[in-house]
């Protein structure tokens, strides 16, 4: 297997077996975060040492998933698209709705007054941020001509390395 430099400096395997496009990898995150939003809501009030470790696993995954995001597939996407800017800035502006509640929710306790309002909120602004991505975005970026095995595994190499510092 040989290493080529990719668009953001990384090294980058040619071929990975198994690797999927970024948009197969983003679709899939999607869906087990999605999963994750529905398990907390099946938890009961008194559920506390579960709430908390599936908001951690909620909150570790989306900051993986939005930095992979903003690192890599935004800025192809952004590059690729003549007219993606608008589509671009404004998912990055619901990330940075979605970090402000990830970093209060990371900073409470279930037992606290909101957190489960919060982590509802949470839920409900990542579900209109997929809709807009997976009907907007993504089939825009599958019709431009982006190379998306490339930034699939360029994408989750970055991924293997945020999870670790994580």
């Amino acid at each position: 297997m040989t290493t080529k430099q990719t668009a953001s400096g990384r090294k980058s395997a040619d071929t990975m077996p198994g690797v999927q496009d970024a948009i197969a990898m983003l679709t899939e995150e999607h869906r087990e975060v999605s999963d994750m939003f529905e398990q907390f809501e099946q938890l009961g009030d008194r559920a506390k040492v579960a709430k908390t470790k599936l908001v951690e696993k909620i909150c570790t995954a989306l900051i993986a998933h939005t930095t992979i995001e903003e690192e890599i597939f935004y800025p192809a996407v952004r590059e690729a698209l003549k007219d993606g800017d608008d589509m671009v800035d404004e998912a990055v502006v619901e990330h940075a709705s979605a970090k402000d509640l990830i970093r209060q929710l990371q900073e409470m306790n279930p037992d606290e007054d909101l957190y489960d309002a919060k982590v509802k909120v949470l839920g409900e602004q990542i579900e209109h941020h997929v809709e807009e991505e997976e009907k907007e975005m993504f089939p825009k970026a599958r019709k431009c001509g982006l190379d998306l095995t490339e930034l699939g595994s360029e994408m989750a190499m970055r991924k293997q390395e945020l999870l670790a510092s994580m």
